[in-house]
């Protein structure tokens, strides 16, 4: 059988192909990386070496760091250059493969070693208001079953800052009663790369859920092959990406607020309320399942501006 990740065969590789090939199956099977994410690597990193080969460098140890410099401002000065946030990504790839051979014992260089990543510009993400939330939430007051599946959705996204890939993965076994007292009080969600976490729901949200797996689930689970999903569709089958960015609209739109949400805008929202209420960023790091504190920090920028600008419009020496 075919192996997916190859790039190149085993007879004709180069040996910067043989260090692709082993690098793209140490991030699928020893850092569980996605398809999507593997993709993505195989992309950037096959594109640099045909840079390289054109330049007759195949080798792992023939590399310099002029190479990797020449390929960026290629890539960044072509007809379609690429944007800062796509040659940060280009660039750590680059660096990730370089430093995987020399950890191999490819290589002794490492010529990504002062290598940087061009800045970013700040990008705050975009949150909604707790009123504009809870308009948007109080569409979803009706006793048809479409307003009590959306209402179970939405409270979820809002109480867990799940992503929209977790929402579609989850299964109702995911949704735990932790002390056998017959209330959903924590949800399990399994992240980028299938690493998993524990969040706690609200009482919204577990109302909601709790309604809905009663009265709804189980006509809708009669109508298809639904499975152990969670949130189901009309015809009984597990709501996709599009299925729930279009309730989000659709919600959004009924709310009359003149906004744009999308389910991105719920995870924004939950980790912008939770910090403005006062919670530790390491907790809400823990809660969005970010493997690294800075990534969370930004939403430490959000609530900074707020309160600017509170600030500026009420003191009265401020200005």
């Amino acid at each position: 059988m075919q192996d997916g990740l190859a790039v190149a065969t085993a007879a004709e590789a180069t040996g910067l192909e043989r260090g692709l090939n082993r690098y793209l199956r140490f991030l699928t099977i020893e850092r569980g990386l996605s398809a999507n994410t593997i993709s993505a690597y195989r992309r950037d990193l096959s594109g640099y070496l045909d840079h390289l080969s054109a330049s007759g460098i195949r080798e792992p140890g023939a590399v310099t760091d002029l190479d990797i410099s020449e390929f960026i401002q290629e890539v960044r000065g072509g007809p379609e250059p690429l944007a800062a946030s796509s040659t940060s990504r280009l660039v750590s790839s680059i660096r990730g493969f370089h430093r995987f051979l020399v950890e191999e014992g490819e290589t002794t260089l490492d010529p990504t070693a002062d290598l940087r990543p061009p800045k970013l510009p700040a990008r705050l993400p975009k949150a909604i208001t707790v009123a504009q939330m809870s308009k948007v939430l109080s569409t979803t007051d009706g006793d048809d079953w479409q307003s009590i599946r959306d209402k179970a959705l939405l409270e979820f996204m809002y109480a867990t800052g799940a992503r929209v890939s977790e929402a579609v993965d989850l299964n109702v076994d995911d949704v735990i009663d932790a002390d056998g007292s017959g209330v959903t009080d924590l949800v399990r969600l399994f992240g980028k790369g299938g690493k998993q976490r524990i969040v706690p729901l609200g009482s919204f949200a577990r109302n909601a859920i709790d309604s809905y797996l009663v009265r709804v689930r189980p006509e809708l689970a009669k109508k298809g092959k639904a499975g152990p999903a969670l949130f189901l569709g009309a015809r009984g089958a597990r709501l996709s990406r599009q299925n729930i960015w279009l309730v989000i609209q659709s919600r959004v739109e009924q709310a009359k607020l003149g906004i744009t949400a999308s389910p991105h805008t719920f995870r924004h929202s939950f980790a912008t309320h939770l910090l403005e209420g006062g919670a530790d960023v390491r907790v809400v790091q823990e809660l969005l399942g970010h493997s690294s504190v800075s990534t969370t920090q930004i939403y430490t920028q959000v609530t900074a501006d707020t309160l600017r600008d509170m600030y500026l419009t009420a003191h009265p020496r401020s200005r």
